[in-house]
């Protein structure tokens, strides 16, 4: 009797103690699947991919876990996704900055390579349409040493293109991937210039209200200037030459930048500068 009552005891501090854990508890194991990401700059584009990472486990992939002739997810579990920056070429194919699913057709002899636009294939509910396709690739298979978990890789980077490459078990799928890093990078420069009048007069602007450097400041402002006469640096010269007595220099670039900034309806200082040009009246 007393063994029973010792018993019923345990069980009863057992269920007590199971049933007084946080709801939210969740048991916490290794997926079979791990979801993996790779990431490879070329030149200015970032290439990534989001996927999972099956393992082989001793089963036959090619024609029977993965069947030929038929489309594959290219992974396990959700949508396999690769993601460009800027616009580049997918085994020579144009393909436009944004993300993309990758599926596949394997075959014995060669595979075909596939970027879809509908992103819910696997696991959101969607149906593969060839419609959606944006690029699709024949490339034909390669041997390498046996790898246990699916992976993707980037190769053979260098600053207008890499390989991506898919590997699993014994088999690797290669497609080069390009981007016109020149054009890019001339446009960045391009860019850089147009603004490089801005960067000067704000650092003009800094200088006369941090260091009361004026020579140095007005040195900014004339380089600002000589690229590109705005308003703003106009403005922002006025106010240094006032700060410094030359009223006469102040009001004449002081009226140039009134001229200029009628033409542009973000003229933030037009309060300031009207008031400017009416004190510095009469001023030498």
């Amino acid at each position: 009797m007393r063994t029973m009552k010792k018993l019923l005891g345990c069980v009863v501090a057992v269920v007590m103690a199971l049933t007084s854990l946080p709801a939210s508890a969740q048991l916490e194991l290794p997926a079979a699947s791990p979801s993996a990401k790779v990431v490879q700059h070329v030149g200015l584009t970032e290439v990534s991919v989001d996927y999972s990472s099956p393992a082989v486990k001793g089963r036959k992939l090619w024609g029977e876990l993965v069947p030929f002739g038929q489309v594959w997810r290219t992974g396990a579990n959700m949508t396999t996704k690769i993601s460009f920056s800027r616009d580049v070429t997918f085994g020579g194919k144009p393909v436009p900055a944004g993300t993309y699913a990758i599926v596949s057709i394997p075959t014995e002899k060669e595979w075909t390579v596939v970027l879809n636009k509908e992103l819910g294939l696997y696991g959101g509910g969607k149906a593969y349409d060839q419609k959606n396709d944006v690029a699709r690739v024949s490339v034909t298979p390669t041997e390498v040493p046996n790898r246990e978990r699916l992976t993707f890789l980037f190769s053979n980077t260098t600053d207008d293109q890499t390989s991506l490459d898919l590997e699993w078990g014994t088999l690797r799928v290669s497609v080069p991937v390009k981007t016109d890093t020149t054009t890019y990078a001339q446009a960045n420069i391009q860019a850089a210039v147009n603004d490089a009048w801005r960067s000067l007069a704000n650092a003009a602007r800094y200088v006369a209200d941090t260091s009361k450097d004026y020579n140095t400041a007005l040195g900014y402002a004339d380089d600002s200037l000589a690229i590109q006469s705005h308003w703003f640096n106009n403005w922002i010269k006025a106010d240094i030459l006032a700060r410094t007595g030359k009223f006469a220099e102040a009001r004449k670039s002081a009226q140039t930048a009134w001229d200029l900034g009628q033409k542009d309806q973000n003229f933030f200082y037009k309060d300031q500068v009207a008031k400017a040009l009416q004190d510095w009246k009469g001023k030498k």
